[in-house]
């Protein structure tokens, strides 16, 4: 069996791929207390491309689980016979085996349209039946290469790969959600679906390569409106939050967390004056100015370095957090397949992550021209004196154009 992340074919939309979560429960059937089966549905834009099924074996709720998951047939019934003794208690190889799962998940009869038949979109698919489906006393039961006999069991064997999951026996393999490697995997294909539904073409994937680089090696940099419209809100929110900063503390210094912005910066901005405070605040201003000029973003010196990090931070909270203030602003903006891909604008929208060393207590001093790492690495205007300070000549921000608040 082949692990490769082969690409999805072209044109499958893949920034509208949804799940549909279908479970009808009897509420005085005894046979539905210890086991639920849920059909998930896999559609794109609103069209079915796929569906998969997931059985959840509650063990304190069953008389005897693998009595009542072998009646499930098929999958659910391979699996109760490795797990479960006949009393339809845990075998001790499976207790030795899981950190501490009191259930299982069990995941089979995968169906998918040919152009969304990759293992990426199915573990990210299987990644969010997890999140919905269980806690972290799980284990999540995919077939491994011995129970493969079709091609939906194959892309389900190869996406357990994907997420971490190791071999229970030739037949079988476990995600234990009690661990945090699945999540840093489901994490990373998360990540790689993005990077393909925002490309909306079919591309290789490998290791080594650079995903997303044109030929010149150069990466598109244009935001999409909607993304654009997005992290000016975020920019503006945190200019209004710094400004009120500005006006309560003054030339006060000011400890971590203090404040609503300003306590958020690296600990050598805690003791800067109002002055250098106000023009920190205007950096939030300047940049959601030129979303409004240009709908794209270039900081040009460190503070707007820094004030684009946070604002990147704000807008993924906000698309997280509150979709109804997402959809106000966007909704006379045409929807595209990269609309609100934070981890890209955080790739490419910079040319270095450097001012974020000033966060590693362990990195004390490297804003100091002086320091040893400063020196190798070449570091430059990471010092709070130099956070405004042009990274080029001719990038200076107009000297007239004077604060927007006071």
């Amino acid at each position: 069996m082949s692990t490769h992340t082969g690409p999805a074919a072209a044109g499958a939309d893949l920034a509208r791929l949804t799940l549909d979560f279908h479970h009808t429960h009897h509420l005085l059937d005894p046979a539905a207390q210890g086991v639920q089966t849920w059909e998930v549905r896999i559609t794109a834009a609103g069209t079915p491309v796929g569906s998969l099924t997931a059985v959840r074996g509650l063990y304190w709720k069953s008389d005897n689980l693998r009595e009542r998951m072998s009646d499930e047939q098929s999958f659910p019934a391979l699996v109760a016979a490795q797990l479960l003794d006949e009393e339809g208690r845990f075998t001790d190889a499976f207790e030795e085996f899981i950190e501490s799962a009191s259930s299982v998940l069990v995941v089979d009869r995968l169906h998918m349209e040919e152009a969304f038949a990759d293992p990426v979109v199915v573990a990210v698919v299987v990644a969010a039946v997890i999140d919905r489906l269980t806690d972290n006393c799980f284990a999540v039961v995919l077939p491994a290469e011995g129970a493969c006999t079709d091609a939906g069991s194959v892309l389900l064997a190869e996406a357990g790969a994907l997420l971490s999951a190791r071999e229970f026996s030739d037949e079988l393999q476990i995600i234990d959600t009690a661990l945090a490697a699945p999540e840093e995997a489901a994490q990373r294909v998360r990540m790689r679906l993005r990077s393909l539904a925002r490309r909306g073409s079919a591309a290789a994937w490998a290791d080594n390569e650079d995903e997303g680089w044109d030929e010149d090696g150069e990466e598109d940099e244009e935001l999409t409106a909607r993304t654009a419209a997005v992290l000016r809100v975020a920019l503006e929110e945190l200019s209004e939050q710094a400004w009120q900063d500005v006006a309560a503390l003054g030339d006060a210094p000011l400890r971590r967390g203090q404040g609503r912005v300003l306590g958020s910066l690296p600990p050598i901005t805690f003791r800067q004056d109002q002055q250098w405070r106000r023009q920190m605040a205007r950096c939030f201003d300047d940049l959601a100015d030129d979303l409004a000029k240009t709908h794209t973003v270039r900081p040009l010196c460190t503070g707007e370095e820094m004030a684009l990090h946070l604002g990147i931070d704000r807008a993924t909270s906000l698309t997280r957090n509150r979709p109804r203030l997402v959809a106000e602003t966007v909704e006379s903006l045409a929807e595209d397949r990269g609309d609100f891909d934070w981890d890209w604008c955080s790739t490419v929208l910079f040319e270095d992550h450097d001012v974020l060393m000033l966060f590693d207590a362990s990195l004390d001093g490297i804003e100091d021209s002086g320091n040893d790492i400063n020196e190798a690495l070449g570091l430059a205007n990471l010092a709070a004196a130099e956070w405004f300070v042009p990274f080029r000549p001719g990038q200076a921000r107009d000297p007239e154009r004077g604060f927007r608040r006071s």
